[in-house]
């Protein structure tokens, strides 16, 4: 039969019949101009006589990871499907994809991929016209004049200005780089905001894996209380699944949020409003209410057992020795000293929750309930919020809902959402060295782009958390290859002007990202479709296999590939970094990959490996038993851990410490969880971004509520009054997908405006609205709701930026053009504390985003 490829590009097509075909023919049909109809039933025939179900890699960071086939004919992908491999079960469950799995042919086979190497047309050495960098043409040039031209300029740069003058991402290329001397790093606290640096030195659990119990003793709960969580929309697969069998156990539910979602639309969660960056707050009122109610004989509320046993600092009988006694945090909670009680009253002015609602929420804490208390990662991206998972462990050490089936209190969310616990099938590691970077410097996210501005930042180490140390920093280039930090760190108006300072921008890419077309060079980038092969994982039970789907196409290559072609002119030794081929690195991996045994506790090879599998694929091994042949491993593409209640995988955050704190010590000074903390204290305020005290307190954000007045005491609004928080949407895991039409045409990604702000604005659904913030301007279309509370605003997360140079307005939505560059605390990045005017934009109607020209370049 004639090549499958060949055979579609003889049809006509019509956009919406080739949706039951590949995207890949769309993309070479669009070429030669064909339109009207694609049969589809030929193309059916010839797929049941010819094509192969494949693996296809699912690998976007949405902390999910699900099992992805596409059915594939000489490289064009004819359909999508999802888990099949077993009878799905709530026990059992397969591992289902979302909408944005189920489009990602569309995304690699689009036609925006960038095709070749490109430079900017008005690039000269030493940077050429720097301003132009994100309005300039391209110029299609070939590998060597790309290499050849980066590599002369690194040369340069580091002659006249040394390594210190190169700022870079982390991925392959940083790993040459390290050879070639080092580079400037960058580090932030990321999704997990303040949960990143506070846990530790208080003794709490890590986030998202262990934090709290697994899926099947969440069953147990009579009560779960959710806080800034949308697993619906943030964590595709089978999390919402999961919550749904705890609802049918008999659990209820509550959701505490700016935001009534999708999540809490589900499990018919009673919906507690609560304004953004203020949960610390609310739940100090909580905690008041929990201790003036409490009475050990007629009203129990609070667990003394637990924090008799487990815990420093809740009272002045158990203050650590050398601390003040007065800094006790009951006494700070009830105002014995500072003469303002911490009460229901005084939490509901900040958090704008009714005092009423506060003491439900309390009184549905109490230690005699089986109780979840569970947060997603939202709340604590936000400036000033380092006491907040301090105080999460506080309440939940308070209410005893720590260590014990049934009763819970942590971080359920991304890859432990709904199911905590530690993995129990992992794979190996690929047999990469580590390459040791030179170059001790390392940027904050929140200070990155003023810093190359301004030629200075606070060094506090690259996650060592060091005393700020002020130092001089010259950086003449930015090299991405891993990250997609333009567009998702904070204060992007920053990072546009930093980008157009440096002498080179260098991007690997495969569309014309925010990276991308801020740039000088970029280099076409291999999808894991494209790849040999690969893993990733999702929930505890699962690790994925994924196959190559298609050939690398146009003239893409893999990161590592350029990496070692530069290193090569740069005169290193990219061996030294890539001693061993693609290959075996996915060999290694496959006969490193391990299970969990039925015992619970031993580790076990995954993996069964002949001499037959070691010499067809030509790799250096040993042979091993394992408990799935390679080749069934990879037909299947997955393999899960099946869960049943009562087996031997069940887990129980804590439960050790619990029993038994002496022999169980958590990892502080005291070994049990500090609430009076020093550690803490001296970690967040030695580096010098802002102070916290050894305590949970409360601390308001610099553009938190407070901000949107103009005088607080007076409640006088201010010229922003409104607070912006950034939902993960379905249309896109972070920044990825944002390009895909079919995901553009069902998420039109407006702006979330609550009925009573709108009326007062004369704001209409479906106008055009312009948020202006102290760093940037976006435009959206206005989706009047009321699932969100009066003052707070949605912006979805995300969206690919589309400046306006004319008018300096943003005109794709992008969140990062209205947050700021602000530094508190650990250096979390605070997406979620921003503050913005909002009005109607009276120029013409917003373009919807699907009937954008794509950014395809040659």
């Amino acid at each position: 039969m004639a090549n499958f490829m060949d055979k579609v590009n003889s049809l006509n097509l019509s956009r919406r019949s080739f949706i039951k075909a590949s995207t890949a023919a769309a993309a070479s049909l669009s070429l030669v101009g064909c339109g009207n109809t694609l049969k589809t039933a030929g193309v059916d025939q010839a797929a049941s006589q010819e094509g192969k179900w494949i693996t296809a890699a699912c690998w976007h960071n949405c902390g999910s990871r699900c099992l992805n086939k596409a059915f594939v004919i000489d490289g064009v992908v004819i359909r999508q499907k999802t888990d099949d491999t077993h009878p799905d079960t709530p026990d059992f469950p397969q591992q289902r994809a979302c909408l944005r799995g189920r489009s990602q042919r569309q995304q690699v086979f689009g036609a925006d991929r960038l095709k070749y190497p490109m430079r900017r047309k008005n690039w000269a050495p030493g940077g050429g016209q720097k301003e132009l960098r994100g309005k300039d043409e391209w110029v299609r040039i070939s590998w060597k004049e790309a290499l050849d031209s980066i590599a002369g300029e690194m040369k340069r740069i580091k002659e006249e200005h040394d390594n210190r003058a190169f700022f870079a991402d982390g991925g392959s290329v940083s790993k040459i780089l390290s050879l070639y001397g080092g580079y400037v790093g960058n580090w932030g606290t990321t999704s997990r905001g303040t949960w990143h640096g506070t846990n530790g030195p208080i003794g709490f659990t890590p986030s998202a894996v262990e934090g709290i119990n697994d899926r099947l003793d969440m069953r147990n709960c009579e009560t779960v209380i959710m806080f800034s969580m949308n697993p619906a929309w943030s964590a595709g697969g089978n999390p919402s699944y999961n919550f749904l069998q705890v609802k049918k156990a008999g659990a209820e539910f509550i959701g505490v949020d700016p935001y009534y979602n999708d999540t809490y639309a589900l499990l018919e969660a009673d919906w507690i409003p609560t304004r953004p960056s203020t949960d610390t707050t609310l739940l100090l009122g909580a905690a008041h209410t929990l201790i003036v109610e409490d009475n050990p004989m007629t009203n129990p509320l609070i667990d003394w057992e637990f924090l008799k046993n487990n815990t420093i600092g809740f009272d002045a009988d158990s203050m650590p020795e050398g601390a003040d006694p007065k800094e006790n945090f009951k006494d700070y909670v009830l105002g014995t000293y500072d003469g303002v009680p911490k009460s229901a009253e005084w939490a509901s002015e900040i958090c704008g929750v009714e005092p009423d609602q506060i003491r439900y929420l309390a009184r549905a804490m109490n230690k005699n309930k089986k109780v979840a208390i569970i947060f997603g990662w939202a709340s604590a991206r936000t400036q000033n919020a380092d006491s907040l998972p301090h105080m999460v462990m506080t309440i939940g050490a308070m209410t005893g809902h720590i260590g014990k089936s049934g009763h819970m209190c942590g971080v359920s969310c991304h890859t432990g959402s709904s199911n905590g616990g530690p993995s129990l099938v992992s794979p190996g590691g690929n047999g990469l060295p580590t390459v040791k970077n030179p170059v001790t410097d390392s940027m904050n996210h929140t200070e990155m782009w003023r810093a190359i501005l301004e030629g200075k930042y606070n060094f506090t180490g690259n996650m060592q958390w060091l005393k700020g140390e002020m130092r001089d920093i010259d950086i003449h280039m930015i090299y991405h290859d891993t990250s997609a930090r333009l567009q998702t760190a904070d204060g992007m108006t920053k990072g546009i002007e930093a980008h157009r300072k440096v002498d080179l921008v260098v991007s690997h890419a495969q569309f014309l990202t925010t990276n991308a077309k801020y740039s000088d060079f970029v280099l076409p980038l291999t999808t894991e479709w494209e790849k040999l092969g690969g893993f990733v994982t999702g929930n505890r039970e699962i690790l994925i296999m994924y196959s190559q789907i298609t050939e690398p196409m146009y003239e893409c290559q893999s990161d590592e590939w350029i990496a070692m072609e530069l290193g090569k002119r740069l005169g290193v030794d990219p061996n030294k970094a890539f001693p061993i081929d693609s290959k075996q690195q996915l060999f290694n991996q496959i006969a490193g990959a391990t299970v969990i045994a039925e015992d619970g506790v031993t580790k076990e090879p995954l993996v069964t490996i002949t001499e037959a599998d070691i010499a067809e694929r030509k790799v250096k091994g040993k042979p091993q038993q394992g408990r799935i042949s390679l080749k069934e491993f990879q037909e299947k593409g997955i393999y899960q851990v099946e869960r049943k209640p009562g087996d031997n995988y069940g887990f129980i955050a804590l439960k050790e410490f619990r029993d038994d704190p002496a022999a169980n010590p958590r990892k502080t000074t005291s070994g049990k969880m500090e609430i009076y903390s020093q550690a803490l204290a001296d970690r967040i305020n030695n580096m010098g971004y802002s102070k916290i005290r050894p305590i949970p307190t409360y601390t308001p954000p610099v553009e938190g509520y407070e901000a949107t007045f103009s005088d607080w005491k007076g409640k006088v609004k201010g010229d922003y009054p409104y607070q912006v928080i950034n939902p993960h949407y379905l249309r896109r895991s972070h920044s990825v997908f944002d390009n895909v039409q079919w995901l553009r045409e069902t998420w039109p990604n407006p702006v979330f405006i609550s009925e009573k702000d709108a009326k007062e604005l004369g704001i209409s659904d479906g106008n055009t609205v312009l948020l202006t913030s102290q760093h940037g301007k976006t435009l959206r279309t206005a989706c009047v709701t009321e699932r969100f509370m009066p003052g707070v605003v949605g912006l979805p997360h995300g969206s690919w930026v589309d400046m306006d140079e004319k008018t300096g307005i943003d005109t794709g939505g992008a969140d990062n053009i209205l947050c700021g560059p602000v530094s508190t605390g650990q250096g979390a990045s605070g997406w979620n504390s921003c503050v913005v005017k909002m009005e109607k934009y009276s120029d013409l109607p917003l373009t919807p985003d699907v009937k954008k020209p794509q950014r395809i370049i040659f």
